[in-house]
């Protein structure tokens, strides 16, 4: 059967009285009528729609995947800020191990005292120029003492026992060289001291230095 068959028994229908039509014609159409409807519903409704689906579909497994992330991180800002402030107390505590210009003299009278429970004879005990960091400044000192093995070791193990925080570095030990020195040993080193800036301080260091300069002499 081909299309025309089926289209034959609706040649002879009056388009002016339907309602004349027998029955199964009047159902062809409904039918088609009714098929029609749903394509265009299809295609103008649905299709849009199932295209909005797949690009959610296919955007679920990043925004999935950056959820689980900001989770995790929410989940462990506790932690991280239970960890902050455990490094500002620690940071508290190296600052106040840090003296005051006031109590740096008293600091270096710690060092020689250091090296008289030594046994160290002195040759040398020379301050040297601050160096200015960002919250602090460094405090060198150059030291020259004579002594024998041990002596110098129990003064590094004196000086680094002090409350506040001095280092001992560029450290040359070599024998005295001297029929007075007796076989001892000298060491040169530098110790250094730290001492906190005060606010004052540390507002003139972020100070530009110097003026601008200006241009070229002026024209006779």
């Amino acid at each position: 059967m081909n299309v025309q068959d089926i289209l034959k028994p609706l040649q002879g229908l009056d388009p002016q009285h339907p309602g004349n039509w027998p029955l199964p014609a009047r159902l062809a159409i409904a039918l088609l009528l009714a098929a029609g409807i749903a394509g265009f519903g299809y295609w103008y409704f649905i299709l849009p729609r199932l295209d909005t689906l797949a690009k959610a579909q296919a955007e679920e497994p990043v925004l999935k995947q950056d959820f689980e992330i900001k989770q995790r991180k929410v989940a462990a800002l506790d932690a991280l800020k239970e960890q902050l402030a455990e490094m500002e107390r620690s940071f508290g505590a190296l600052v106040r191990q840090l003296p005051s210009r006031a109590e740096i003299a008293n600091l270096l009278v710690d060092i020689s005292q250091a090296r008289v429970a030594s046994s160290l004879e002195e040759e040398l005990f020379q301050p040297q120029a601050e160096a200015t960091k960002d919250f602090y400044a460094e405090v060198p000192n150059k030291i020259a003492v004579l002594g024998s093995y041990h002596e110098l070791g129990t003064f590094v193990s004196n000086v680094a026992a002090l409350p506040r925080i001095v280092t001992v570095e560029d450290i040359d030990i070599a024998p005295a060289g001297s029929k007075d020195t007796k076989g001892r040993l000298r060491m040169n080193a530098v110790t250094k001291t730290y001492r906190y800036l005060d606010d004052a301080e540390i507002a003139a260091a972020k100070k530009p230095s110097g003026k601008a300069s200006g241009k070229g002499g002026q024209k006779k």
